[in-house]
């Protein structure tokens, strides 16, 4: 069975905790939905979600650097969804911003569990030089903690645009023109060095 497949189950299993979910518009920069009405489901669901997981789940990996809060952000954007009124062809942007909002909801609010970090991490190849490795995975901390720091729109245009996303699809998500999406992601890299030495300065 498929990932999404499989994940597919567990989106709808949640329906049934009665979570609040909005009218399909901007609140503070967060990207929230309107309800379908107590118990229904989207007859769209299983095709969006078989079509957006794949993404979903490679933005807020982008965030998270683990692939399990990244399935577990991308199963708490589908429940939202699946009682929400999005039209269908917003969805896969919908969702895609919803991923990065979420994602980076958790690493502001410190959700994140350090051994699966660490699992995530180590699971790769081998390093030569444990030293290396080390000073690898603490980068990778700093980059996410700085990335945490930024202004939300600026953060969210970095992550979709390094998730793959074109400049016409960052635009369209973020509601910006798509002249100005270049200049919004290098502001956002700029802002991003500049966490980064500041706190290593600061150290």
């Amino acid at each position: 069975m498929s990932a999404p497949a499989a994940a597919l189950p567990a989106v709808l299993a949640g329906e049934g905790r009665g979570a609040v979910v909005r009218r399909a518009e901007r609140k503070d920069g967060e990207v929230v939905s309107s309800p379908l009405g107590r118990g229904a489901v989207r007859s769209d669901l299983e095709q969006v979600f078989r079509t957006a997981y794949p993404r979903v789940v490679a933005v807020a990996a982008r965030v998270l650097g683990s692939r399990d809060e990244a399935e577990d952000v991308a199963q708490e954007v589908f429940l939202t969804f699946a009682r929400s009124s999005v039209p269908t062809g917003e969805a896969v942007r919908w969702l895609s911003v919803a991923a990065a909002h979420t994602a980076l909801n958790h690493l502001r609010s410190g959700r994140r569990r350090a051994t699966r970090e660490e699992a995530a991490d180590s699971s790769g190849a081998i390093s030569p030089d444990i030293a290396d490795a080390v000073v690898t995975l603490d980068e990778r901390r700093r980059v996410r903690a700085a990335l945490a720091r930024l202004p939300r729109r600026q953060a969210v245009a970095l992550v979709l645009r390094h998730s793959g996303l074109s400049y016409a699809e960052v635009a369209a998500a973020l509601d910006l023109s798509p002249g100005s999406v270049g200049t919004t992601v290098r502001r956002a890299e700029s802002a991003l060095r500049k966490e980064l030495n500041r706190h290593a300065s600061s150290e």
